[in-house]
């Protein structure tokens, strides 16, 4: 393809909205333009980038044994009431009506329609296991579209379900999908570790998020690095503090104290003289309950120690229904406490729906609390002795320098940007929506199932994001929109230029993905262009070099120039492309490490 007749346009300066690399890059380079927020539309380029992503996934998921289905966007309401997740998916999923008023939801994935397909399909443990995969494009209203495709409201995404017998035949589809997921990111190019997750709206057992590792990253992780344990700071559990911090410690009396201008843990620390740990705080939420009338609303309580951070999403986890949780306003507390923020605690507490207590609580001893009076605490609030929860839960936030679950060494933070994620289901949909067979014995079963979901338009961004320097992309070859371009410096030199076609048409013979630069631009404008613009190789046809049979290779990743005879230009650039290809391909069939054994390797190196 000339570059003369290609439909694109490069920019010279970032866009005001873009706040990381991979959405400045992708508009400046001319592969994504705005259509609306979180919407986007592809340019040829970039289209290039994501089928190449596509096709990486498609090869994989049917070399995994999983089968191409093409599943409606637009999904039925009542397949949606029966899962209950009608109310539960919450604000983020697009409703509407067709002209007779009946309700659809503009899929934001699609456990309820392929479940309701297979259950008219399977009526026999003969026609199972097998997994069936889409790529297609989701919508999900988000609160707020930002970073580009990164977290948009339309997005390409493979999903697939796999269907067995029993929950062994769900485990070995689990595991088979996540190795295949393993080789999609080895593939693809990606920097990447699989972390245990909450499964979210999704819900299901046991879940792992593939992360690619990314100075930006929405995701908060912890890994340690002695024994590989890896989890999203949602899921993250660690060995608990109180251990070490209460040996031998007593319960002291209940003592009731005056604070006269204490709001916060750090004022009662400065105060009283209580170290931070023998704290405990009070944190009440607005919690909202899917009802089959829709939705109710109540004030729930949780504790934990003040040296703590709550985890909202354990928090949601520990309430059955739970939809969502905001924090509740002053005047929500002081109506049903009777007690301001900063002297609110947990002795007598009244007139809230739940109290949940994390598990630091439960087992710590004499706590300083609010005594739910303006300007009083108390001082040695035990629990079991001086108040009570409903439930006692993890409910911390893990961080850096928390002890593995597993090992007990110092946990380590990083950040990640979701590219997949993968889930096991069990019976879970298929209950629920009449998935059943007859086993052997005659006996009707509910299907087990598991999901699995790709991001393939964030995978793009992602790579993008861990591969760039300040001239623009550094794409791996694999997933490259060309692999090489061909640079002319000067276009009226006939001789030149013949040159520089010559390579060009042999190169796509010999199967790389080439474009020629014929425009009548100067040099540095096409140089500029094709750094932005992230080719791996840049062949430049010059006067200098030519006059001494040569044509310089610019390796992009390296920064290397090589000198080559004219005549081996192209057969030399295709052996650079397969090579690296063929690199990536053994990188998939390698075994990957778990993220923290990998880094306890790189430590060693």
């Amino acid at each position: 393809m000339r570059l003369s007749q290609y439909f694109f346009t490069t920019l010279r300066e970032d866009p005001a909205d873009a706040e990381i690399a991979s959405h400045r890059l992708m508009i400046r380079a001319g592969l994504i333009r705005k259509a609306a927020a979180g919407i986007y539309t592809y340019m040829p380029l970039g289209q290039r980038a994501v089928m190449k992503v596509s096709q990486i996934v498609r090869e994989e998921m049917e070399r995994a044994g999983a089968l191409e289905v093409g599943l409606p966007i637009v999904q039925p309401a009542e397949l949606w009431f029966r899962t209950g997740r009608w109310y539960a998916y919450g604000p983020e999923m697009w409703r509407l009506n067709d002209r007779h008023g009946r309700q659809y939801a503009l899929g934001p994935t699609h456990e309820e329609i392929i479940t309701d397909l297979v259950a008219g399909e399977v009526k026999s443990w003969r026609q199972l296991p097998f997994t069936l995969f889409q790529i297609q494009l989701k919508y999900r209203d988000e609160v707020r579209p930002r970073f580009g495709v990164m977290r948009a409201r339309e997005f390409l995404m493979k999903d697939a379900y796999s269907f067995d017998r029993d929950p062994e035949g769900m485990e070995a589809s689990y595991w088979t999908m996540y190795h295949a997921y393993q080789r999609i990111f080895a593939r693809v190019g990606l920097t990447f570790g699989a972390v245990e997750a909450d499964s979210g709206a999704i819900g299901g057992s046991h879940t792992h998020e593939f992360m690619a590792y990314a100075d930006y990253g929405e995701a908060s992780l912890v890994v340690c690095p002695a024994c590989g344990y890896a989890a999203n700071v949602e899921r993250a559990t660690s060995s608990p503090r109180f251990q070490s911090l209460y040996p031998g410690e007593g319960e002291a009396p209940l003592t009731r104290i005056p604070t006269p201008g204490v709001r916060t843990i750090d004022d009662l620390v400065a105060f009283s003289g209580v170290p931070k740990d023998h704290t405990a705080k009070i944190l009440f939420y607005e919690v909202t309950f899917a009802v089959p009338e829709g939705e109710r609303t109540e004030l729930v309580a949780a504790l934990v120690r003040g040296d703590a951070e709550l985890n909202e999403v354990k928090l949601l986890n520990a309430l059955p229904g739970a939809l969502r949780a905001t924090l509740a306003s002053r005047e929500a507390v002081l109506s049903a406490t009777g007690a301001p923020f900063g002297s609110a605690g947990p002795v007598g507490l009244r007139g809230v729906y739940r109290i949940l207590a994390d598990e630091e609580i439960a087992r710590g001893k004499n706590f300083a609390v609010g005594a739910n009076e303006e300007d009083w605490h108390y001082l040695n609030a035990n629990m079991g002795r001086d108040f009570t929860a409903d439930a006692v839960v993890d409910l911390r936030l893990v961080g850096a320098g928390d002890r593995c679950p597993k090992c007990g060494e110092a946990l380590q933070a990083r950040r990640g940007i979701e590219v997949g994620q993968v889930f096991q289901l069990g019976t879970l949909y298929s209950e629920k929506l009449g998935a059943y067979f007859l086993d052997q014995d005659g006996q009707q079963k509910p299907i087990w199932m598991g999901c699995y979901g790709i991001g393939v338009t964030r995978t793009v961004a992602a790579a993008i994001e861990q591969s760039h320097d300040e001239k623009g992309i550094i794409w791996p070859y694999s997933i490259a929109p060309y692999h090489a371009i061909v640079v002319p410096l000067h276009n009226e030199d006939p001789s030149l230029m013949a040159t520089a076609e010559g390579i060009y048409r042999e190169m796509g013979r010999l199967g790389v993905e080439v474009l020629l630069d014929d425009r009548d631009e100067r040099a540095g404008v096409k140089f500029s262009d094709a750094d932005l613009m992230g080719f791996p190789l840049r062949v430049t046809v010059g006067e200098r070099s030519l006059r001494e049979g040569q044509v310089e290779i610019f390796h992009r990743h390296t920064g290397q120039v090589e000198k080559v005879p004219v005549e081996k230009a192209a057969s030399h650039a295709a052996e650079i492309v397969k090579r690296e290809l063929e690199k990536l391909s053994r990188r998939a069939d390698e075994e990957v490490l778990p993220e923290g054994a990998r880094l306890a390797a790189d430590e060693r190196a």
